[in-house]
């Protein structure tokens, strides 16, 4: 997953709609079978962003000044508000940018389409369409200096250095050439994309710190703290898929890559922890063989859409399927390469066979 909070520009470049798609070259496969935990040096000299790493120190500085008036001066209502708000944005990046725009794993309606882009402008981490852009290109070349936070670098990079620092010129290079048409096709991905500064100052500050001061008289400065712990706290909780699910955990269904599964990462992330699953099969909605709702909570929001009519076309794969890729994964034999969700053209007609597709809708 990979969030942006203040790259060096909110502003994409010029070039950044060309679509034609690169193959995945043979020098990257072989790395990416063979890099988890293995420590790589970069490639070139790195180029620090200080006004991102001035903004973090104050981010986290005045987030746990937060945290202490979250325990101490807070009223029980801003508590709960600030845990009802949190869930809303971590559904905006998990059921939202990562699995309905990223990886089209599942199709929704316009209201819901909508109330996600909502919730994905109160997480903060970029506008969809340059998270869903990094976000594809992590997955196409995954531990490789086209994957923006690669794992290959270290915890720290991969957690949150790597917004520390320019983009490797490959991120760019492979992100511009990436297909990106059913973002530029979607109407509320591009409004948010054109008004996205001065919504997300309302929705992910604004609004979290007045409806508290206003409607049942917190102090607006304690509203203003809690606000920016709750965000960071957030970010942390995304970025752990990023560094901690391609570290620490097992490999069940492909031994040979990175990701791993992750039950703390899966709680705090609302179901994004079951990560070596997600790599080898990223257009399950579900992106977990699931169990229960239990560890992924958006699994379950996402089913409780599809009944509700807002959501349709939730693609997942078939039991046997799954342990029959296990297996062939687990012998070192697996050869299926990187791919960005459903619609990505180096998926094999054995993989978008074996999809299956629930709630069904013709649009």
């Amino acid at each position: 997953m990979a969030p942006n909070i203040v790259e060096a520009s909110l502003v994409l470049d010029d070039n950044s709609n060309i679509r034609e798609e690169p193959k995945v070259p043979t020098s990257h496969r072989a790395r990416r079978r063979s890099s988890h935990g293995k420590r790589q040096r970069p490639s070139r000299a790195r180029q620090i962003v200080w006004r991102n790493v001035l903004a973090f120190v104050y981010l986290h500085t005045t987030a746990v000044y937060g945290f202490y008036l979250l325990g101490t001066a807070a009223q029980w209502r801003t508590v709960l508000f600030t845990l009802v708000y949190a869930h809303l944005a971590g559904l905006g990046i998990t059921a939202g940018a990562h699995r309905l725009w990223a990886h089209r794993s599942y199709k929704a309606t316009w209201p819901l389409r909508f109330f996600l882009m909502i919730c994905q402008t109160i997480a903060f981490q970029n506008h969809i369409y340059e998270w869903v852009r990094d976000h594809r290109v992590h997955h196409k070349y995954t531990d490789t200096d086209a994957d923006p936070h690669n794992s290959r670098r270290g915890f720290f990079f991969s957690h949150m250095g790597w917004l520390m620092l320019r983009k490797h010129p490959h991120v760019r290079e492979h992100g511009q050439k990436l297909d990106m048409s059913d973002l530029e096709a979607d109407s509320i991905v591009m409004w948010q994309r054109r008004y996205y500064i001065p919504l997300m100052v309302m929705w992910c500050f604004g609004i979290p710190s007045w409806i508290p001061s206003f409607f049942w008289g917190e102090q607006l400065y304690v509203a203003y703290y809690v606000t920016l712990a709750r965000y960071t706290f957030q970010l942390h909780a995304t970025w752990l898929v990023n560094s901690a699910a391609h570290i620490w955990g097992m490999r069940p269904y492909d031994k040979n890559i990175s990701p791993t599964q992750n039950l703390g990462v899966a709680i705090v992330s609302l179901g994004e922890g079951w990560h070596n699953y997600h790599h080898v099969f990223p257009w399950d909605y579900k992106t977990a063989e699931l169990g229960n709702y239990g560890t992924n909570m958006t699994a379950g929001f996402i089913d409780c859409c599809a009944k509700l009519g807002l959501a349709y076309n939730l693609k997942s794969v078939t039991n046997e399927y799954i342990r029959r890729k296990a297996q062939r994964s687990g012998d070192g034999s697996h050869t299926h390469g990187g791919v960005w969700g459903w619609g990505d053209k180096d998926t094999s007609k054995e993989d978008i066979a074996a999809v299956h597709i629930s709630h069904h809708k013709e649009s």
